[in-house]
């Protein structure tokens, strides 16, 4: 079995066909997925979504570049946290990618999400993008390593990598560890230790060689499996059942 430790099964291009998505999913072997929230609209729909359908998983969050939704207090993440079937907060962290400074009210909306962490228990998956350093102190400063989480669509260097794994935090690849232009992120994901390896897809985006460019969805983490088998020299058995094992100590999930 494979899990989709992070996907947007609520986003209008899967919705649109849950059915089918849900359905190609388990067909490629998919049996778990992990659907995450990145606004308060959408939220609830998260939650509802994954307690509708078996298999599916919730996370309550915002996500660091949203800029339309109301800023989260822990009081509001701690309570959505505590509903059945949500094992995760976020998708948060900082994306300094599209934005400008000042962005204070990002790096306090990532310190809430972690205090809404420790509070509720429930880990942590961090978004980080051109925001490493700043990342990883504020995760060191509010003491992120008390509940763990993931590096989710992991982009980083090998340094950040070890950096994240020393607070106890998992590192997850996505598709584009298909693309070959990736090679530095290639040789990184050969080296991560058994223990701390997650896949996603981050559907539907990023959707893995030989679908790129096109909309991705679950049933596609197996080319991520496979790419990461390959580079490791490991078998895709071997990957699947370390990821999924990995999975469920994390989330804390029923196999």
């Amino acid at each position: 079995m494979l899990i989709d430790s992070h996907c947007h099964l609520c986003f209008p291009e899967l919705q649109a066909d849950t059915e089918g998505v849900l359905s190609r999913m388990h067909a490629a072997g998919v049996g778990m997925a992990l659907n995450i929230s990145t606004s308060t609209s959408d939220l609830l729909r998260v939650v509802q979504f994954a307690q509708q359908h078996e298999g599916i998983f919730a996370s309550v969050g915002i996500h660091p570049d949203n800029t339309e939704s109301k800023e989260p207090d822990i009081a509001t993440l701690v309570a959505h946290s505590r509903a059945e079937k949500v094992v995760a907060i976020g998708e948060t962290g900082l994306d300094y990618f599209r934005l400008r400074e000042p962005l204070e009210w990002q790096r306090e909306r990532f310190r809430t999400h972690i205090r809404a962490a420790r509070e509720s228990g429930k880990p942590l998956i961090v978004h980080t993008r051109s925001a490493a350093q700043d990342t990883l102190r504020i995760m060191r400063e509010e003491r992120a390593q008390e509940v763990g989480g993931v590096m989710h669509c992991f982009t980083e260097g090998v340094e950040v990598a070890q950096a994240a794994m020393d607070l106890g935090f998992l590192i997850s690849f996505s598709g584009i560890l298909t693309f070959k232009s990736a090679q530095a992120l290639r040789e990184i994901a050969a080296r991560i230790p058994d223990e701390s390896l997650l896949v996603e897809t981050d559907a539907p985006y990023l959707a893995p060689v030989p679908h790129r460019g096109k909309t991705n969805e679950p049933a596609y983490v197996s080319y991520v499996a496979s790419t990461l088998a390959s580079l490791r020299k490991q078998s895709l058995e071997h990957v699947s059942n370390i990821t999924c094992d990995n999975f469920i100590r994390l989330f804390k999930v029923l196999h």
